[in-house]
């Protein structure tokens, strides 16, 4: 709700959210649709949303004029366009999952909510005629923040069975945490016959700046032409729309809340760098999808009780102990540097050393990995270091630590403890590099 007095001046004048206005000012006509006051807004502005896809705030002053332009829009539906299905093209099969990517503006209320159907995406972009055939599958819609192990499974039952008839797949999804689910669907599908492709946008498709049509143009092209048999995010390699990046999905971290290039490759190239235009540029090493000599297989199990618990200072070891009486399975820590965590401290009860090893002595995994991200974590170089990897600690290599805490789930859930154990500093799709190139660092 707005003011009471803006409240009773659109009333008067017949406006109401949703509906599209013009204010002119002294300095300036704005033209829009009224939308609600966001909850922590200015009782006392009116919000527009402008064709360019932003909001903005006006105050009013003595003099200004609000005119009604058209009646309310009860719901935002993009127009369709025809999608046409050419033969002899390959196959692409498209699983919509829910996110950004697949939303809009609600007028009604302000926020961003689900589009009705990813087919109307898909009907925006005319340039996706002539890429491939088009079979679509949707989900039940969520942001990617709502997703659990679940989801993670029945996305890889449902990629395996597309796989079947489908050069390639496309998957929609929430980039807040697409980067776990590339991860843990890396793990969960081994043999695959063509590339698996998770993408997403930043900003809305009813936005100027989306990113939403680039990342679905690049991602449905990899899908359809690759020759890779490997999954992975393809999203905007930088902040223009020249091209977008393969990422291969154990290797790939979002960088930054908003920005449309905001996924990056770590302690790795991407896979390949895939033009506007739909060319292709191979750019680091990769599965061909020729080259496969194992049948497609489902590993969909997994073990939620697993923790990403990170090292800071002051931070109380017993954090360790809370997990060991829940049950927890395994424990990635996130330390400093090469793995660190304290070792001796000046106060006794900040050593994480003693904590580790009840841990272990308990039958749960622990792994070490790095808040530095890039480069790797090694339990050689420091006495310190030693004397934790000695206490039952796993260092990781070069892993991230959300993949890591997605692969140890993944182990527990397929391989009994021991062999979880075994295989987690083990690379098996690409999660380990051998060696790390200078240039690799951003």
């Amino acid at each position: 709700m707005y003011s009471k007095e803006l409240e009773a001046m659109l009333q008067k004048k017949g406006i109401i959210p949703g509906d599209e206005i013009r204010i002119t000012t002294r300095k300036k006509t704005y033209e829009g649709i009224l939308i609600p006051r966001p909850e922590f807004g200015d009782k006392n502005a009116l919000v527009l949303k402008l064709k360019s896809g932003y909001n903005i705030g006006i105050r009013l002053r003595i003099g200004d004029k609000v005119e009604k332009k058209g009646s309310k829009r009860e719901t935002f539906t993009l127009p369709k366009a025809e999608l046409k299905k050419t033969l002899g093209l390959p196959k692409v099969t498209v699983i919509a999952t829910g996110g950004t990517i697949g939303s809009s503006i609600d007028y009604t209320t302000g926020g961003v909510t689900s589009l009705v159907s990813q087919e109307e995406l898909l009907y925006q972009i005319p340039e996706l005629n002539g890429i491939a055939q088009f079979e679509m599958l949707n989900l039940e819609k969520r942001m990617s923040e709502d997703f659990i192990y679940k989801d993670w499974q029945e996305l890889a039952r449902h990629v395996a069975r597309a796989l079947s008839g489908s050069h390639g797949v496309v998957i929609t999804h929430g980039t807040d945490t697409l980067h776990y689910t590339s991860a843990a669907l890396s793990f969960m599908l081994h043999g695959l016959t063509g590339p698996v492709v998770v993408t997403g946008s930043q900003r809305s498709p009813d936005r100027g700046s989306s990113d939403a049509f680039m990342n679905f143009i690049c991602a449905s092209n990899f899908a359809a032409k690759a020759e890779v048999a490997e999954g992975g995010v393809c999203m905007h390699a930088n902040s223009s729309d020249s091209s977008c990046s393969f990422i291969r999905g154990t290797k790939v971290r979002k960088m930054h809340t908003t920005r449309r290039d905001a996924f990056r490759p770590v302690n790795t190239r991407p896979i390949a760098r895939v033009g506007a235009d739909g060319s292709i540029e191979y750019t680091g090493e990769y599965k061909k999808s020729w080259e496969q000599r194992i049948k497609l297989k489902v590993m969909p199990g997994y073990e939620p009780k697993v923790a990403l618990v990170k090292f800071y200072p002051n931070c109380d070891p017993d954090i360790i102990e809370y997990y060991i009486s829940k049950r927890y399975r395994g424990i990635i820590i996130e330390g400093t540097g090469m793995g660190h965590v304290p070792v001796k401290p000046r106060e006794e009860n900040y050593s994480w050393v003693r904590y580790i090893k009840r841990a272990v002595d308990a039958g749960v995994v622990v792994g070490m990995t790095s808040q530095c991200l890039n480069g790797r974590v090694n339990s050689n170089v420091y006495t310190n270091l030693r004397l934790v990897s000695r206490a039952g600690a796993i260092y990781c290599e070069d892993m991230l630590p959300e993949v890591a805490l997605i692969k140890l789930g993944w182990l527990l859930g397929n391989y009994r403890r021991t062999e979880a154990a075994t295989l987690l500093d083990k690379n098996i799709v690409g999660e380990i590099t051998q060696r790390s190139e200078i240039d690799w660092f951003p």
